[in-house]
């Protein structure tokens, strides 16, 4: 195994750090070391700004088949706190946030048992009559892979037809940790992880720019950590489809697993940023999800390596329900004034990261 003085030539000259490596800057305590070698990868790719957008999450429905351990946001139908939204109602709030400045509504949703595959393609198909400016940011590879079982359509089929209602990109949730370990003790109902790079890999070819997220800081090690940043790093060699890595620290006010977990830190949090911005060196953007980071992590973050702030968001609820206790929504005054007083430069971007505008 190599020694850890050995990464920072490595990074300084541009090379591809091995897992190996990545394991041991993990098991590393020298976290501003760590920092100092992301900013310098990030300096590279990003110079000084930092991205983000107007954005509104809208989920259709928190009704699911799958109860995963970690999930506070899913209910059983008839459960008190169950919902799914009408049509009208998705209409109107995409209606909203176009008017307000958004350039994108993010919609993620539960498997709903009842639904059938046509009411998501009249979702998207909904939003894009409503609001036509708004570029369409929806559906993680668990739901791709429900509304294939539920229509008998293969992945592919799925995929166009979502694209020929509306869908303009997918987010990267619903990988967790990419180890089956791992998976069989936080959701073993979900699709398996080779089921989720699949996935993803037929989007990316159908056109499809997707992010990629890893939840972190419930019962996977920092070996897990590697093997999935490691699965994405491959993919990406292959694809060059994802835009985006989120690391997504967990929520266990109100999980399942919240009785043996206590959730992670802010020196976790700024480490597992820092190394996935040095690990995944063909990953152009790493983002700090202020939603369940907080708003003082992520704006830390941005000297560790960060160079996007995801966006507005407005209404956030699965880590709220969750627990997170960042606020719902930030404004875009208040994400610039973040940026700038991190001495960096904020960059409005649509969901593709073409800039709008420099601030």
């Amino acid at each position: 195994m190599s020694d850890f003085k050995s990464i920072a030539p490595k990074v300084i000259a541009n090379q591809r750090i091995s897992p190996e490596e990545a394991l041991l800057l993990f098991e590393s305590n020298d976290l501003l070391a760590i920092g100092e070698l992301a900013a310098l990868a990030n300096q590279r790719k990003n110079g000084g700004s930092v991205f983000f957008n107007v954005n509104r999450h809208i989920n259709p429905t928190n009704i699911c088949v799958n109860r995963c351990a970690f999930c506070a946001f899913s209910k059983t139908a008839g459960e008190e706190g169950a919902y799914t939204l009408a049509l009208e109602e998705i209409c109107r709030r995409a209606r909203v946030a176009q008017a307000e400045g958004a350039t994108e509504v993010h919609m993620v949703g539960g498997l709903h048992p009842d639904l059938a595959f046509e009411y998501y393609e009249e979702v998207l198909a909904t939003v894009r009559r409503a609001a036509p400016n708004l570029h369409i940011k929806a559906f993680t590879a668990v739901e791709v892979d429900y509304f294939s079982r539920i229509s008998g359509l293969s992945i592919e089929q799925v995929l166009e037809r979502l694209k020929s209602a509306g869908l303009g990109s997918m987010p990267g949730g619903g990988a967790e940790i990419l180890v089956e370990e791992v998976r069989q003790r936080i959701c073993p109902e979900k699709i398996s992880s080779q089921r989720w790079l699949e996935i993803i890999r037929l989007a990316h070819r159908a056109g499809l720019k997707t992010n990629a997220t890893m939840l972190y800081g419930h019962v996977e090690t920092y070996a897990d950590r590697v093997a999935h940043m490691a699965m994405l790093r491959d993919l990406q060699d292959e694809t060059r489809g994802f835009q985006a890595f989120i690391p997504l620290a967990f929520q266990p006010e109100n999980s399942d697993l919240r009785l043996d977990i206590k959730g992670t830190s802010g020196l976790d949090d700024l480490k597992t940023l820092a190394i996935g911005r040095i690990f995944l060196d063909n990953f152009d953007h790493v983002k700090a999800y202020w939603v369940m980071l907080g708003e003082k992590i992520a704006q830390v973050a941005l000297a560790f390596g960060v160079n996007d702030l995801d966006g507005t968001v407005v209404e956030e609820k699965i880590g709220h329900d969750a627990g997170a206790q960042s606020p719902q929504s930030l404004t875009k005054d208040g994400i610039i004034r973040l940026i700038k007083k991190a001495g960096k430069v904020p960059v409005e971007r649509d969901t593709l990261y073409h800039a709008i505008r420099s601030y």
